[in-house]
C-alpha cells in the first residue's frame, strides 16, 4: 500500500483542526475519511514534525534490536543443545 501523505503533512493536517477548522472541511479538502483523520489524530496528536521523525527512528532502532535479540537467542539455544548432547 502506497502512503499518500508524509508524516509532516499529517501533523500539519492535525494542526489545522487544532486551529479551529472543522474536521469535515479538512477531510474534504485533502480527500480522506473522518475515520482516517481520527486514526491519524490518535497516532500523531500532540506531536511536531520533529517528534514524528524521532518516533520513526526509534521504531527502526527497536526493530533492529529485536532482530539482534532473536539471532542471539537462536545461537544460545543451539549452543545449549550442543552442550547437552555432549554430556
Amino acid at each position: 500500500m502506497k502512503k499518500r501523505f508524509t508524516e509532516s503533512q499529517i501533523v500539519a493536517t492535525i494542526k489545522k483542526q487544532e486551529a479551529g477548522i472543522a474536521v469535515k472541511d479538512i477531510c474534504r479538502e485533502i480527500g480522506i475519511s473522518d475515520a482516517t483523520f481520527y486514526n491519524w489524530k490518535a497516532k500523531y496528536g500532540g506531536m511536531e514534525a520533529s517528534d514524528v521523525k524521532r518516533m520513526k527512528e526509534l521504531e527502526a532502532e527497536n526493530a533492529q534490536l529485536k532482530s539482534m535479540y532473536a539471532e542471539a537467542s537462536m545461537e544460545n539455544r543451539a549452543l545449549k543443545s550442543l552442550i547437552e548432547k555432549k554430556f
